[in-house]
């Protein structure tokens, strides 16, 4: 009896683990959306784009590209003007590629929704999930959004085993050659029509792996995707309130 009185304690501390919109979530401590300021850098400055391990920042003008940035934080705890802070914003996706490009004075566009996807798929969404040489960080994630946490389900969004049941497949990972083949045979297996939304930066750019001689991008110069969702890896309400606007639910 008093194992199980010590497991309700325990349970009645934890509270409702669920989120109840995740429209309006508020994930505390999420290191997520820069933040690019006004002020002047440093004459002759160029710490922060040394210490940046994707090349992701440019200067002259100054721009911070969501697509090769793993929101490793270098950037900012080495600028000596604040240039770039992190807030914890996690509404990070984007139609376009050019679209996850921060400079002075712009925000991130908000994604548009797709009529066609609205009317194809507005209720029910099947994604099949291909891990293309990824380190498992975006996977995890991925996975996530099925979970009793954020519950993606409840907007008719799953994610299915088999490429044949699949409406849309979401890409994580740099897309290694030992996996480009796997790739588009798992897309060539699904049923038309159907799109392809990268999530996290390895996908988007190839992030730290870019540089690397074993990997085959084709795939994303053949099939554009529809939505790009940044981060290393992309937090779980990052992705599905990129997929809901894509969707076009309304708040």
């Amino acid at each position: 009896m008093k194992n199980l009185l010590d497991a309700f304690s325990v349970r009645s501390a934890q509270g409702k683990q669920f989120v109840p919109d995740v429209r309006t979530a508020n994930p505390v401590g999420f290191r997520g959306l820069p933040v690019i300021s006004n002020v002047v850098c440093n004459s002759g400055c160029s710490e922060c784009v040394s210490g940046c391990p994707t090349s992701a920042i440019q200067l002259d003008p100054f721009s911070l590209d969501l697509g090769k940035c793993v929101f490793c934080d270098e950037c900012a705890r080495v600028c000596p003007t604040n240039k770039v802070t992190f807030s914890a914003g996690y509404r990070m996706a984007s139609n376009t590629r050019e679209g996850l490009v921060l400079r002075e004075g712009r925000v991130l566009d908000p994604v548009t929704a797709s009529k066609e996807i609205k009317s194809l798929f507005g209720r029910s969404l099947k994604l099949r999930s291909v891990s293309a040489g990824g380190c498992n960080g975006c996977e995890l994630e991925i996975n996530a959004m099925s979970n009793v946490n954020f519950d993606m389900g409840r907007y008719g969004i799953d994610v299915v085993a088999s490429p044949r049941h699949a409406d849309g497949l979401i890409l994580s990972g740099p897309i290694s050659t030992n996996m480009a083949e796997a790739l588009a045979l798992c897309y060539e297996g699904m049923p038309d029509p159907k799109f392809v939304i990268a999530a996290g930066a390895c996908a988007i750019s190839g992030g730290t792996f870019e540089p690397s001689p074993v990997l085959d991008r084709s795939f994303l110069g053949k099939f554009e995707p529809q939505l790009y969702v940044a981060g290393c890896p992309p937090h779980p309400l990052a992705i599905v309130n990129g997929i809901l606007d894509l969707m076009g639910v309304k708040e």
